[in-house]
């Protein structure tokens, strides 16, 4: 859509070669919170990744011969330039994303500018393996390379944060990187590319082509010259990359959706439990991968649960984002808003009970955000297993509260939908904590707290939740290629 607009609005360029390129066409993007369009972001196709591509391929040789202390260097300086301007970019992530000031500035920015830091010191203790055949007179030992020019494709909830997630170990191990972030929010990588020359990271190293997933992430998905893709985002999206990319065999990773389930057992600490399932239900208005949305109550407790889950849920402020007192912040897109509204609509006709939030309560917005996309934090009681309400990813902030009677019905519930990314368990039952931990069909599980993050570790889902890990070591064996060298002596 083109029409005639104030220059007031931000116009974003890609960054291709070191250089700021204007497109020929844009697409507009939403501030969330007052429903205006605010910025306008490149409409990237073929032409642009292409030329982008070019560029990577053409600064691999050099960036590839650097030391890794030298790569290292350079990413400790980009994340302290980050660092530097965090209010800046914390200010810019609420206002093109939705999500409150207050988790910019302590969640999304400080960790872009940590996973900077943290590979540029993990790649500096990585080592390889050798072994020894002395009967037959031979060593083996591996060696590993940066792959070439590394695709990544980042998601709209956590902009800035996810993005570094998989520039910084791209490039630390000496790859050089396509960047595709959402087009509803590219404006913190744009600003990112201002930093990197002063970083010192050469023309090339970093290029970011801006534009939708069916042109440019397409365009850059069936690259030849790409052999490797890194993509966050939907299952649906992820099969489409997966066809398109398996002509070229190219490696994949990916994190795609959850739908994360919070065992609560009737000897949970709820004083610890409570807070903190609110906050894992609702962070980010809920557009957390990570985020519970199924919450399982022993029979016990049930009742006790959900009237103080219920009071702390609408504790919780939504309104304008920019304001620090606000929880709750506007969601990405209309589109989104009623999608996630529609979930309730399909509970409530299932004869399911909406506890608080949407359609129950009112939602007073401040006179300038009328027109943004929020939600009150929204708690549905009863909901049948087989309901799409505790079937598909919601991705907003609702949660589904459940009862339930043993260990093993409650391990076999919990299973039962075809993602497996994170799911959270409460109890002070040791014993219990363990065996339950390991029969969850789940990449990460968290006991009596959530999202407590060591980037050592792997991280990343089963089953429909996607494909590989990231973490030190894990990303480090994705974007480097091995090679097994045998010497007879």
């Amino acid at each position: 859509p083109t029409m005639a607009h104030s220059p007031a609005l931000l116009v974003l360029e890609n960054f291709i070669g070191g250089k700021f390129v204007p497109c020929s066409s844009y697409i507009d993007s939403y501030n969330p919170s007052t429903g205006d369009v605010y910025c306008r972001v490149p409409d990237s196709g073929k032409e642009e990744v292409e030329a982008a591509v070019k560029a990577a391929k053409d600064a691999f040789p050099i960036w590839s011969s650097k030391s890794p202390l030298e790569r290292s260097q350079i990413l400790n300086k980009l994340a302290d330039l980050i660092e530097h301007d965090l209010e800046v970019f914390a200010q810019a992530e609420s206002k093109d994303q939705g999500k409150t000031i207050t988790f910019a500035r302590t969640v999304d920015i400080p960790r872009a500018v940590h996973n900077f830091r943290f590979f540029a010191s993990s790649v500096l203790h990585h080592i390889t393996e050798c072994t020894e055949m002395p009967t037959m007179g031979c060593v083996h030992y591996t060696s590993r390379a940066p792959v070439g020019v590394a695709g990544l494709i980042s998601p709209w909830n956590l902009p800035l944060y996810l993005l570094t997630w998989k520039i910084a170990p791209a490039i630390a191990c000496g790859n050089t990187v396509v960047a595709k972030p959402s087009e509803m929010t590219s404006v913190t990588a744009w600003m990112m590319c201002k930093l990197l020359e002063k970083a010192g990271v050469p023309p090339g190293v970093v290029n970011v082509v801006f534009g939708t997933g069916a042109k440019a992430g397409e365009a850059l998905v069936c690259h030849p010259d790409v052999p490797l893709i890194s993509f966050t985002g939907s299952t649906l999206t992820a099969q489409r990359i997966t066809e398109k990319s398996a002509p070229h065999c190219k490696r994949l990773s990916l994190e795609l959706g959850g739908k994360n389930p919070a065992i609560i057992f009737d000897d949970a600490d709820l004083s610890r439990c409570i807070p903190t399932t609110v906050r894992s239900s609702f962070a980010n208005q809920g557009e957390i991968c990570l985020c519970t949305s199924r919450i399982f109550v022993q029979r016990g407790i049930y009742s006790e649960f959900l009237k103080r889950f219920v009071a702390e849920a609408k504790k919780w402020k939504t309104g304008n984002p920019s304001d620090p007192t606000i929880d709750v912040g506007a969601l990405i897109s209309k589109e989104h808003l009623e999608k996630v509204r529609n979930y309730v609509k399909k509970a409530q006709a299932e004869g399911a009970r909406v506890l608080c939030g949407e359609g129950v309560d009112p939602l007073a917005l401040p006179p300038g955000n009328q027109k943004g996309y929020f939600m009150l934090p929204t708690v549905i009681a009863e909901v049948k297993d087989e309901s799409c309400c505790m079937q598909e990813e919601i991705f907003g902030p609702v949660t589904c509260v459940v009862a339930f009677d043993t260990e093993e019905e409650v391990v076999k519930r919990a299973n039962g939908v075809k993602y497996g990314l994170a799911a959270t368990v409460w109890s002070s039952n040791v014993g219990r904590v363990h065996r339950v931990a390991h029969r969850l069909q789940s990449g990460l599980v968290w006991t009596n707290c959530w999202l407590v993050r060591d980037l050592n570790l792997p991280f990343g889902g089963m089953k429909a939740s996607g494909v590989g890990r990231e973490g030190a070591k894990d990303s480090y064996e994705f974007f480097t290629e091995v090679k097994t060298i045998t010497i007879k002596h």
